[in-house]
């Protein structure tokens, strides 16, 4: 089918999860699944600022039903939040999809660690999804749902191979991030090979926005306001950044659109820019070995193994 990320398929009637929901492309992926009938629960670290984004979503999407939205409290550098708000989610039953998008897009110049010990980046980044992906795979598996991992084009441009992930030794706030999405890539690609192996019926995406720039947004109070230098400066980068608004969109169709398959890898149709395509991830996300290393080494971090026989069997039910 042809695509229009503008007309959504009707989605009435779907529950997805979008990490990192309250600004950015989190916030403009949410609207967007809301404006087709979805109903997303909105995920973030701080109450106040889901409560603006939810406010902002009810002003411009007028005729979305009351309860369009629901909020999560969700801290991804932080496993316990992870266990928590996974098991809130459980509790409503099947999930139709979940977009892992929270993140920290500017790291910290030194090395930083979580409550857990994790390097921050690599826990909020890639660990904590993995860890939400396991939690949440029976509630996907009854829906026959979609996980989308969101990656980068940094992961093409100095493709660092995650041999430490944890940055225990050359760490820069660079590499933190490439780090990041390599394995953030890989443990998506990975999913995908051990969900059809196992039978379950869930389909793991990997899609990136672009390069998206919050001065080329549009401006929304709570969600989106920034200064009138940030948008000289973003717009002096016009010819190659998009807003985030259309960042959203290959990670919406990447969740929504019926057409998709597991592991396939979806981006804006010149790379940094423009229409969602599917194109061709870079080598070093789709390495087996390098998935199964990262794979085995989230595991043992985050002390999540994902039930994929008790998903496959949920699923038969």
């Amino acid at each position: 089918m042809t695509w229009d990320p503008r007309s959504l398929p009707d989605l009435s009637g779907r529950v997805y999860l979008v990490t990192g929901s309250n600004a950015g492309l989190g916030y403009f992926a949410s609207e967007q699944l809301v404006r087709a009938g979805a109903r997303v629960l909105m995920s973030g670290r701080h109450p106040n600022r889901l409560s603006a984004a939810r406010a902002a979503i009810r002003r411009r999407v007028p005729d979305a039903s009351p309860d369009a939205t629901e909020p999560l409290i969700l801290d991804t550098s932080n496993l316990g939040s992870v266990r928590s708000a996974a098991a809130s989610v459980r509790g409503r039953g099947g999930l139709d999809g979940v977009l892992f998008n929270a993140g920290i897009v500017h790291p910290p110049r030194s090395r930083e660690t979580t409550i857990d010990g994790h390097e921050v980046v690599f826990a909020t980044n890639a660990l904590g999804h993995f860890a939400l992906g396991g939690e949440l795979l029976t509630a996907l598996a009854v829906s026959a749902g979609r996980m989308v991992w969101v990656g980068s084009m940094s992961t093409a441009l100095t493709p660092y191979d995650p041999v430490d992930p944890q940055l225990t030794t050359r760490y820069s706030a660079w590499r933190s991030y490439v780090q990041s999405k390599v394995a953030t890539a890989a443990l998506g690609f990975e999913a995908d090979r051990r969900l059809r192996a196992a039978g379950v019926p869930v389909e793991s995406v990997v899609a990136h926005p672009g390069y998206s720039t919050g001065g080329r947004t549009p401006g929304i109070v709570g969600v989106n306001e920034p200064s009138r230098a940030k948008r000289f400066r973003d717009n002096l980068q016009a010819a190659f950044a998009q807003s985030k608004e259309h960042g959203a969109w290959p990670l919406v169709r990447a969740l929504a659109d019926p057409e998709v398959a597991g592991g396939e890898f979806w981006g804006p149709k010149t790379g940094s820019r423009g229409i969602p395509t599917r194109q061709n991830p870079s080598k070093i996300t789709h390495d087996p070995e390098v998935g199964a290393r990262m794979w085995a080494f989230a595991e043992a971090a985050a002390g999540v193994k994902w039930p994929f026989a008790e998903a496959a069997a949920s699923a038969r039910t």
